[in-house]
């Protein structure tokens, strides 16, 4: 994909400001290493696309059907592609993942604390209710974001839907300490333009929960949010093609931000949810 330009004014990691503010001992620049199941899906490469079901199977995947493979990624005949990832997630609560999304949008600092080397900047569109919980802080909402996955900054919009909306209705998303599932729509943050869809379905397991992390990029996913943005997903999809190189960089993006969310989600959540 075609990286954004910088805007001035935004960086990498922390600074002076940044120090005051109250959640800043959070912050840890240093990231584990990646799982060792990350590494043995980047070492084997990309699948057979029937492996990772599209949007329309996703649903019997993540609620169903077992699962074919949990980490990998798959590039389409579409020009697009397809990643999956686990997380393991210890102490960890579905209900603090819910909170968590709707905690930290409105502040840089704060994403800052999820994937330090990679976050610079995040706004929402439009204000949250006051006073929501659980699922209802972030749902209807869009994040803008600027992050860097792999080499490339990336200028986003993730505008997030109702787990409904993208056909997931188990009966365990109904009850936060089982299971919730964060899904989005992603789109361009400079342009009218959206590029594919984003599932977190976090579980409870014994000791904590495990994320399985979906995306589906590019493709029959690129569409316009109006007439121009229209226009410009007609051009997208004849020239954007997602290539292997892009597909590894956002598993392994994914690998990394999400077990560092989880190292201080649980001591985070405990301060600052009330």
């Amino acid at each position: 994909m075609r990286p954004s330009k910088p805007v001035p004014g935004r960086y990498l990691g922390y600074r002076a400001g940044d120090q005051s503010q109250p959640f800043a001992r959070y912050f840890n620049p240093v990231m584990a290493p990646l799982a060792d199941h990350v590494c043995a899906a980047l070492d084997r490469g990309g699948v057979p696309q029937d492996l990772l079901p599209g949007l329309e199977g996703a649903a019997e995947n993540l609620f169903g059907a077992p699962p074919l493979l949990e980490d990998g990624y798959v590039l389409t005949a579409d020009g697009g592609m397809r990643v999956s990832v686990r997380t393991a997630m210890p102490g960890v609560t579905p209900a603090m993942v819910d909170w968590w999304f709707g905690w930290h949008g409105d502040t840089p600092a704060k994403y800052k604390l999820w994937h330090p080397q990679a976050h610079i900047h995040v706004a929402w569109r439009d204000s949250p209710p006051a006073g929501a919980r659980g699922r209802a802080l972030y749902v209807g909402q869009t994040s803008l974001v600027d992050e860097y996955i792999g080499s490339d900054l990336v200028r986003g919009s993730i505008r997030f839907v109702t787990p409904a909306s993208m056909g997931f209705e188990d009966q365990s998303l109904t009850d936060d300490r089982q299971a919730t599932i964060v899904c989005a729509r992603i789109g361009l943050g400079d342009a009218p333009v959206e590029v594919g869809y984003l599932a977190h379905h976090v579980r409870a397991v014994p000791g904590g929960s495990e994320m399985r992390s979906r995306f589906w990029m590019g493709g029959r996913h690129v569409a316009g949010r109006n007439l121009m943005g229209g226009l410009a997903a007609m051009a997208a999809r004849r020239v954007l093609k997602l290539t292997e190189g892009d597909a590894r960089a956002l598993l392994v993006h994914c690998a990394q931000e999400m077990p560092h969310l989880a190292g201080f989600l649980p001591a985070l959540h405990a301060e600052f949810a009330g």
